[in-house]
């Protein structure tokens, strides 16, 4: 009798101190090992898993001290289980040739995993831009699923919700960042591969391939596949890509129903203000006729006249 008090209490205590939502995961998840060609990947999964340095890292990880942090999936009906979070970790460990990796065997629906999956994987170190774009709208989408607003890809609605947030801010709240960055990330998702390979590129920093910023990719991404396909056309012969102000001609001529690819290449051969041939020279050589902190603007601006007053003098003497 006096077991049982003890074990009623025990449950009490616990109450107090855990949410009903605690209990409940608590008693839908448990930890176990499990082979790892019984595990899935997840649908769709916008995290790329890279075999590159860190991956060899953490595969030499894995041998020397096995899985740290246990995989989570979740069952699915035919008695399989498919991955939410560790994608990385399994890959390490196949490369390392574990039998079984441990896991976290949860009961999620569909909206519950990926909203799990896409937080677990934004915390890596470096993350690109073509995987948070893909991730934040599968978010979002989750979240619209579950009742929520999102009013995600237009610049112009942003109306409050009633209990305080849209969708798109409560995620920026929790990514760190601004709604609006997160609606440029999602717009990302309408570019043609190759041309959201670029801006990945600008990551990764690749040689010998083309990389593109993120506000004139975003300017692209309202293009037509059409008309994105005949850009990279371009792109591969002048081997460039467009500047912002470049994609905001070419996002109006679009608009206009105007954009094509003689227009494309009109654009992309207008000389661009960071491709002005400069002239350079050694600091040490004008210093001298120079006080210090003298403002580099001042500086060349002297150095035009004066050889400007040198040309009308010698235009003089041959005369």
């Amino acid at each position: 009798m006096a077991r049982n008090s003890a074990a009623g209490l025990l449950t009490s205590v616990d109450s107090m101190f855990t949410t009903q939502e605690e209990r409940d995961n608590a008693q839908r998840s448990y930890v176990t090992d499990l082979p790892a060609a019984e595990i899935s990947d997840f649908p769709n999964h916008p995290f790329k898993v890279r075999m590159d340095e860190s991956m060899m890292e953490l595969t030499e990880s894995v041998k020397e001290r096995g899985i740290l942090l246990p995989l989570m999936v979740r069952p699915m009906p035919d008695g399989s289980y498919q991955m939410v979070a560790g994608h990385r970790r399994k890959m390490a460990a196949e490369l390392a040739e574990l039998s079984t990796v441990p896991c976290i065997v949860r009961e999620l629906t569909d909206d519950e995993a990926t909203i799990i999956m896409v937080d677990s994987n934004l915390q890596r170190e470096k993350v690109l831009p073509s995987e948070r774009a893909f991730a934040y709208k599968m978010k979002l989408d989750a979240m619209k699923r579950q009742g929520q607003r999102t009013d995600l890809t237009s610049a112009n609605d942003l109306q409050k919700l009633v209990q305080g947030q849209t969708s798109r801010e409560s995620i920026a709240k929790k990514a760190g960042t601004s709604h609006e960055t997160i609606r440029l990330y999602i717009r990302l998702t309408n570019l043609i591969p190759e041309i959201l390979d670029m801006v990945d590129n600008s990551v990764l920093k690749e040689k010998d391939k083309l990389q593109m910023a993120l506000r004139p990719a975003v300017e692209l991404s309202y293009l037509t596949e059409s008309e994105q396909t005949a850009l990279l056309e371009t792109m591969s012969v002048e081997d460039c890509t467009p500047s912002h102000a470049q994609a905001i001609k070419m996002r109006d001529f679009s608009e206009k129903g105007k954009l094509n690819a003689d227009v494309i290449l009109s654009i992309m051969q207008e000389e661009k203000p960071n491709q002005v041939e400069q002239f350079k020279m050694p600091k040490d050589r004008i210093s001298k006729f120079f006080k210090p902190g003298t403002p580099a603007q001042t500086i060349e601006d002297t150095i035009v006249k004066a050889l400007e007053m040198y040309r009308k003098r010698e235009r003089a003497r041959e005369r």
